[in-house]
Order: C-alpha cells, then sequence, then structure tokens
C-alpha cells in the first residue's frame, strides 16, 4: 500500500515480489523513524530552549532511554541488511535459470540507444569484430560466421516471451550505461569490456519502459527503450519479420 502511495510502478516479473515486500518494510520503518526523529527534535527544541536553560549543560543527556532507542535503530537496520537484503542479492546471484530454458539476449549501450542481440534459431550467438562495426551493423557481427546467419539485431525494444525466464548479457560499446527496468525490479550497470549477466521472468504481458541508470552524457534523457512480454506466437512472427529485413538473400533463398 505505501509503495503504490509513493508512486512505485506496478510489478511485472516473478521475483518483484519480494523486492516490494522489502521496499515496503523499508518504507515503514522511514515514515516510522523520521516522525520519531522529527518528535524527538520538537520535543528537544521546546524542553531545552533558551528560557528555561539560560546556561548551557555540557555533560548532555545521561539517561538511557535515549541510547537504548539508537541501539534499536541499529538491530533493526541490521536485521533488514542481513536478514533481508542480502539473501534476496544472494538468490538472484545463485539461482541463475538453466540456460536451455532461459532466453537469452545480449544487451549492449551506445550513445544514446540500446541494441538488443538475440541468438536466431540455432540458439548460438555469432562472432563479433569492431572490425565489421557499421551503420547497418551496430554490434559487428561476422558474416562469414555461420553461427551469425540467423541471428537479429533489435533497437530500443526488447522482445521476451511471458513466463519464460531471460538472461541478458549487458555491455557497452563506449561509456558505461545502465539497464533499469523498474517494472522488473532489476537494473545492472553496462561497462565497456564487460559482460554482465542479469535475469528476470516476466509475468505479465505488456510493454515496460526501460531507462539509462547511470549519467552517460548530454542526451542521456533520450536513452530510453522498451521491453515488450509477448507470448510464443507474438514473438516468433517479430523474430520473423526482423529476420527478414536483416537477412534479405537468405530470406530470398528460402
Amino acid at each position: 500500500m505505501l509503495n503504490n502511495l509513493l508512486g512505485i510502478v506496478s510489478n511485472a516479473s516473478e521475483h518483484g515480489r519480494v523486492v516490494e515486500h522489502m521496499l515496503e518494510m523499508c518504507h515503514w520503518f522511514m515514515l516510522i523513524l523520521g516522525a520519531g526523529w522529527g518528535a524527538f527534535f520538537l520535543l528537544s527544541v521546546y524542553k531545552f530552549r533558551s528560557s528555561k536553560n539560560p546556561k548551557a549543560d555540557y555533560h548532555g543527556v545521561k539517561g538511557s532511554v535515549y541510547t537504548h532507542g539508537e541501539v534499536t535503530v541499529i538491530l533493526i537496520e541490521a536485521s533488514l541488511l542481513l536478514g533481508f537484503a542480502l539473501p534476496m542479492w544472494g538468490r538472484r546471484v545463485v539461482e541463475v535459470p538453466n540456460q536451455a530454458e532461459a532466453m537469452r539476449v545480449r544487451a549492449v549501450g551506445e550513445q544514446y540507444a540500446w541494441n538488443f542481440h538475440y541468438t536466431g534459431a540455432d540458439g548460438v550467438f555469432g562472432k563479433q569484430s569492431l572490425d565489421f562495426v557499421t551503420a547497418s551493423n551496430p554490434l559487428g557481427l561476422d558474416p562469414a560466421d555461420e553461427a551469425g546467419k540467423d541471428d537479429i539485431v533489435s533497437k530500443n525494444e526488447l522482445h521476451v516471451i511471458n513466463q519464460r525466464p531471460v538472461v541478458l548479457e549487458i555491455s557497452s560499446k563506449d561509456v558505461i550505461h545502465a539497464v533499469s527496468i523498474p517494472h522488473m525490479r532489476i537494473a545492472q550497470d553496462a561497462i565497456p569490456g564487460t559482460k554482465i549477466p542479469m535475469w528476470f521472468r516476466p509475468i505479465k504481458a505488456g510493454k515496460y519502459e526501460i531507462v539509462c541508470g547511470q549519467l552517460c552524457g548530454a542526451g542521456h534523457y533520450a536513452m530510453r527503450s522498451h521491453v515488450l512480454v509477448e507470448n510464443q506466437e507474438e514473438f516468433d512472427a517479430f523474430q520473423k519479420e526482423l529476420f527478414q529485413m536483416q537477412h534479405p538473400a537468405a530470406t530470398a533463398a528460402k
């Protein structure tokens, strides 16, 4: 309830419920803590006003109530970190979906767009080289590599299948970017020279926004794209249409 009042977008991923629960607890704790410290501040202003205390007391408060309060706050924060946040992060790192079951997509950032690279029917990514990078071949796919003959690349639109886990291999062509999908409750930096995996399982069909979560230049504000969660038939139609556009010779041969 509190998350909704704060304007957090709706969840569309399987693991998002756990993240939402964690956020809800943190927000309630912050609300209670803010109200408590605010009340303590007002009480202190009234209790130690100059008219009642013309001479400063340099020894401070000697009671144990305030010390116990501070210790309680520390214990609650530690329990949130050690009891919820770290185990949740651990599951995200360890429980990676089976490669045979998951859809693998490469997400490559550039100023100021996202390129999404799909394996095609063979399930194998084609070889890449800087020598082949052009306007029509933004990821430098090797045209002579058989594994890349059926690969397709979409710009600013990530198409995935509903209920099927997705593993994104995230990288960058120039500066540091970040894939941030608020509806899927995930985000990951895109660092040049690295491929960092990030996974999620969509549970609700629809169109959701992807934003760059790192300041990457003057056009950072415009680096927006979308993830489209579709059924199998819709995804197959998208894949077929893009293949025909990007591999006209192979389509004609068929």
